[in-house]
């Protein structure tokens, strides 16, 4: 029967042929360029998630500045209804003391009530602006212009809100 006749002489023609095959149609360039764009793929997703997460973290630190600044004018509104309710009370106190100390309380508890509800107001728009920017981080396949829209609408929303 001879080395022609034997199954691994044939076994080992037939692997010959296929590696001479898959070199010969350059397979495992095609693999690797493959490869290669899929991890330039990935690479460019990963830039974009970045970039993303970098504008939403700006766009967090200006909501949060504008809540600083939101926070002390409010402080500033409240010192100067004091300081204008407290000179009211000295003037008119001579006159109608009772129904100033009335009046007085009443103002108070006004002030206090604007207060409580312009830092909740304030910590609320800091909380939507929050989510919102971590849900355009999270939607990766957004695409850039997408982004900037939703972006550019939820300025213009804030503001709308702040006025």
């Amino acid at each position: 029967m001879g080395l022609l006749g034997t199954p691994e002489f044939w076994v080992a023609v037939s692997f010959v042929g296929f590696i001479a095959l898959i070199a010969y149609y350059r397979v495992p360039k095609a693999v690797t360029e493959a490869l290669d764009k899929r991890a330039d793929g990935i690479r460019q997703e990963l830039e974009e998630a970045r970039r993303l997460r970098e504008e939403a973290q700006g766009i967090l630190a200006d909501y949060e500045r504008k809540q600083r600044d939101a926070e002390k004018e409010a402080e500033e509104i409240i010192e100067l209804a004091k300081r204008e309710s407290e000179a009211l009370a000295e003037e008119t106190r001579k006159a109608l003391n009772e129904s100033l100390e009335r009046r007085a309380k009443l103002a108070e508890q006004k002030i206090a009530r604007a207060e409580e509800q312009a830092v909740e107001d304030v910590r609320m728009m800091a909380v939507d602006v929050a989510i919102a920017a971590a849900r355009s981080v999270i939607e990766k396949k957004m695409t850039p212009a997408a982004a900037a829209k939703l972006v550019d609408q939820n300025i213009r929303e804030l503001k709308g809100t702040l006025n």
